[in-house]
């Protein structure tokens, strides 16, 4: 299985970013899986959207790419030390994983993936005139948006299989994974943007033609007409039909969409729901089953 932790695994909904807190949610996290690890092999990947948009705060002016490693390493190092608390019988480690993309992708001409915390109105104005941020509105509040272009190929990808073989719980692809590109020599150069953590963890899941991909974050399903008096949540579903559905975009549109590949380019299952009912999931009681033939 691979297993995508939302930023909820290390953050949850109005709670202060510091290292306790992370530390706390992250052995949450890891109490809900240690159980499947027991019984699967698991690919763990997390997302970082708090944690680099804070980073980009501070005077480094470090390049995103440079951001999303520094992210990355950081929390597979807590993630990694609570697997190893937690399953002392099991190896585990965490890779720091460049992900190609495309220079051309049209993701750049247009950001759009949110990071950091959000602003008031005043706050979001102020950062776009003294760093040149694009900021869009994220309920009542702004966030930074990046350029999150579509990822290609995991440069890792052969150390991982090596690693899985060898039953090692491995975390990686952290943050959508360190966007790189290909230059004319065959070497890579990072770039300027976040991927998409869970579109990242369907590449991964279906590069290691991995028979579950789970999406695990703070909402209990995917839901028809989110946030409205309709709202009807969805049990079970195929691609096709969710297709036919809008989402929101950078929440849950990403995460239908990583479903959705997964299942239709490996005939596997793909659920998306609730960390905390992560047993529920995997025995279909709970979240919302994708998979290529699926009723309501």
């Amino acid at each position: 299985m691979v297993i995508a932790l939302g930023g909820n695994a290390l953050l949850q909904r109005g709670e202060p970013l510091t290292l306790a807190s992370q530390r706390r949610n992250v052995e949450r996290a890891v109490t809900a899986l240690a159980p499947l690890a027991r019984d699967h092999q698991l690919v763990i990947t997390h997302g970082n959207g708090p944690q680099v948009g804070l980073l980009a705060l501070r005077a480094s002016g470090d390049p995103l790419d440079v951001l999303d490693a520094e992210t990355e390493g950081q929390i597979g190092y807590l993630i990694e030390q609570e697997l190893a608390n937690q399953l002392p019988d099991r190896r585990c480690v965490a890779l720091l994983t460049q992900i190609e993309v495309d220079p051309r992708d049209p993701a750049f001409a247009n950001p759009s993936k949110p990071i950091g915390p959000g602003y008031d109105a005043a706050a979001a104005g102020r950062l776009t005139r003294e760093r040149g941020w694009h900021m869009k509105r994220d309920g009542e509040r702004w966030r930074r948006v990046v350029a999150s272009p579509r990822p290609l190929r995991i440069l890792e990808l052969s150390a991982i299989e090596l690693l899985v073989s060898h039953a090692v719980l491995v975390i990686c692809a952290g943050g959508g994974g360190i966007p790189v590109i290909s230059r004319a020599d065959g070497s890579h150069t990072g770039v300027e943007a976040v991927i998409d953590k869970d579109l990242a963890s369907s590449l991964l899941a279906r590069s290691l033609k991995a028979d579950a991909l789970l999406l695990l974050t703070d909402v209990d399903a995917v839901y028809r007409d989110f946030g409205t008096p309709k709202a009807d949540a969805i049990h079970q579903a195929s691609p096709e039909q969710l297709r036919q559905l809008s989402f929101a975009p950078g929440s849950m549109a990403p995460k239908v969409e990583a479903a959705c590949e997964f299942v239709e380019a490996t005939g596997g299952v793909a659920a998306i729901g609730r960390l905390d009912q992560v047993q529920e999931i995997v025995r279909n009681e709970a979240g919302t089953r994708v998979a290529t033939q699926a009723a309501r």
